[in-house]
Order: C-alpha cells, then sequence, then structure tokens
C-alpha cells in the first residue's frame, strides 16, 4: 500500500463518519418531529436537573495559593503532597484527613511557576502543563510552587480550617524539616556574610569623610541618578555598595519568610468562575436530554420489533 492509497482510504474512512453522523443527527430530528412530547420531557428534566446541580450552595470552585519552599526539593515536596491527592496514607492525628476523606476538598494538583525574565520572581502559572523542564525561555522555579484544590461555595466558610490543616500536614513532614533546616542554617551564614562584605565597602567610602572637612565634600550624581557626597573617587564603590545593598535585602527579605519549611506566599483564593458553571452545565444537559428524549422515541417506535424479538 502506498502513501496516496493510504490517504484514499483515510479520506474513505472519514467522509462514512461523517455521513453516519449526518444520518443519525437525521433519524434524531425525525423522531423528535413524531414524538416531541416525549423528547420535550426529557429536556425538562435535564434543564431542571441542571439548575438544581448548579444552585448557588452547590458551586465547586478551584482555590488556588502560590508556596515557597523553604529548602525542600520540587520532589521532595511532591512526595509528602502525594497522599493528599489520593486520600491514602494521611495520618489520623492530622486535621486535614477528615476534610479529605470527606470529600470536602478534593482534586488537589500542582502546577509549576515560570519565570520568564530569569530574575527570580514568579511571571505566571503553567495551568496547562506547557512548560518543559529544559524550555530556557520559560524557566521553572525550583522554590515555589501554585497547590491548588476545589471546594463547594457552601463549605467556603471553612477554608481557613483547611488551608491550616494543609500546612499543617506539610510542615509536619520529617525529611522536609530536615532540608529546612540545612537551608535555615546556610541561609543565616548567608545573610551574616552579605552583612560584614558591606561594613568592608562602607568602610572604604567612609574614610574620606574622617578626613575631609564638609565644605571640601562636593555633591555629585551618578549614573543611575542618585546622589552622593563626597569625591569623585568614592564612585568607584558606588556599583559594588548598590549591589551589596541588593544582596542585604533580598537575604533579610528570605530570613523573614524562611518560617518553615512550607509557607504561603498568598492564602487560598477562589477562581471566580465557578467548575459547574451554569450556562455550561444547562448546554451539556439539554443535550443529554435530547440524546435519552431521542432514545425513549427510538424504543416507542420500535416497540413492536422489540415484543417481536421478546417473544422468539
Amino acid at each position: 500500500m502506498t502513501f496516496i492509497d493510504l490517504c484514499v482510504a483515510c479520506g474513505r474512512a472519514i467522509a462514512d463518519g461523517c455521513k453516519a453522523v449526518g444520518r443519525l443527527l437525521a433519524r434524531m430530528v425525525r423522531l423528535t418531529y413524531r414524538y416531541w412530547w416525549v423528547v420535550i420531557t426529557c429536556v425538562v428534566i435535564g434543564l431542571a436537573g441542571a439548575l438544581y446541580y448548579t444552585r448557588c450552595e452547590n458551586l465547586t470552585y478551584k482555590l488556588n495559593a502560590v508556596a515557597l519552599l523553604n529548602g525542600p526539593s520540587i520532589q521532595q515536596f511532591e512526595q509528602a503532597y502525594a497522599p493528599l491527592r489520593s486520600g491514602r496514607l494521611l495520618p489520623e492525628d492530622a486535621s486535614i484527613t477528615s476534610f479529605v476523606r470527606e470529600k470536602t476538598a478534593k482534586a488537589f494538583t500542582t502546577y509549576r511557576v515560570i519565570d520568564c525574565l530569569h530574575d527570580g520572581n514568579a511571571d505566571f502559572i503553567d495551568f496547562k502543563h506547557k512548560s518543559k523542564p529544559y524550555d530556557t525561555l520559560n524557566v521553572q522555579m525550583n522554590d515555589r510552587l501554585c497547590l491548588q484544590f476545589r471546594l463547594k461555595a457552601r463549605d467556603l466558610e471553612r477554608l481557613p480550617e483547611i488551608e491550616k490543616g494543609i500546612m499543617e500536614y506539610l510542615n509536619g513532614n520529617k525529611p522536609m524539616q530536615q532540608s529546612y533546616a540545612s537551608y535555615l542554617s546556610n541561609l543565616r551564614e548567608e545573610v551574616r556574610f552579605n552583612h560584614a562584605q558591606a561594613l568592608k565597602l562602607d568602610s572604604l567610602t567612609s574614610a574620606y569623610y574622617f578626613y575631609n572637612v564638609s565644605s571640601a565634600q562636593p555633591m555629585n550624581y551618578s549614573g543611575n541618578g542618585v546622589n552622593f557626597y563626597g569625591d569623585r573617587r568614592i564612585r568607584l564603590f558606588l556599583d559594588q555598595i548598590y549591589e551589596q545593598q541588593k544582596h542585604l535585602q533580598q537575604g533579610d527579605y528570605r530570613i523573614q519568610l524562611a518560617t518553615a519549611p512550607v509557607v504561603l506566599e498568598n492564602h487560598f483564593t477562589a477562581d471566580p468562575k465557578p467548575v459547574n458553571g451554569r450556562l455550561k452545565y444547562a448546554l451539556l444537559f439539554l443535550v443529554l436530554g435530547w440524546a435519552f428524549g431521542c432514545l425513549i422515541a427510538e424504543i416507542i417506535d420500535q416497540r413492536k420489533l422489540i415484543a417481536s424479538w421478546l417473544r422468539q
């Protein structure tokens, strides 16, 4: 079989499938016309079911929060998070266990956080799982993950308890606690080193001020628009001072956030659009009601053949 023969065979199969779908739709239209009272009844029942399923208290929302990992790797976190996904192997004394087993909170998932500018700041969350580990443009961050689960509207008032239970369970994981202890020790050493380097740079620039009177210290402007007082020779240290100050701020900020192996950068917030939106499910139940009504109409139309087959 050549490639052309294969294309012809595929084209014929697609054409036959389209013809079969067309014949089915035509048959359903004829059944709807002949047994309209049956089809309309099923459609109305379907719409009523859709309205009941999408009532306000039964609306289901996705809740998202970005978690900062202070030491634990992505693999360690996923291993600790796996029992929340499956609902198994959860400790009996954990407060989150009852919410997971009762299906109050369900569909626990994680998404990678993407850093497009390579500046250490999160740019967007890959909800469609399109990013790859080897992508050099959309880099997956190693210290952040987006956590998501689903919760019904009637249970939203219990969200603080669920969030607290999730964090207590994750931060009680022994391997992540060990990674956190090592990370915190290294971070404190890094902050101490940055402060020591800042003092050395400050001593190089401040010596000029001790040996020169204030009237002999003219005001100059650096390239980034920041003014400073003193001789132009001090400008040799300005870039290093600004860079060191940036490291100081980042280190102090990181050590303030490193209060636990996993901390949330923001509380869990609900997506404005519910998972079971009323319009979407109304259309879905309408189509299902129409198909079910046509099935019943077909049974009524073929009742004599069915009865004769049963009597055989």
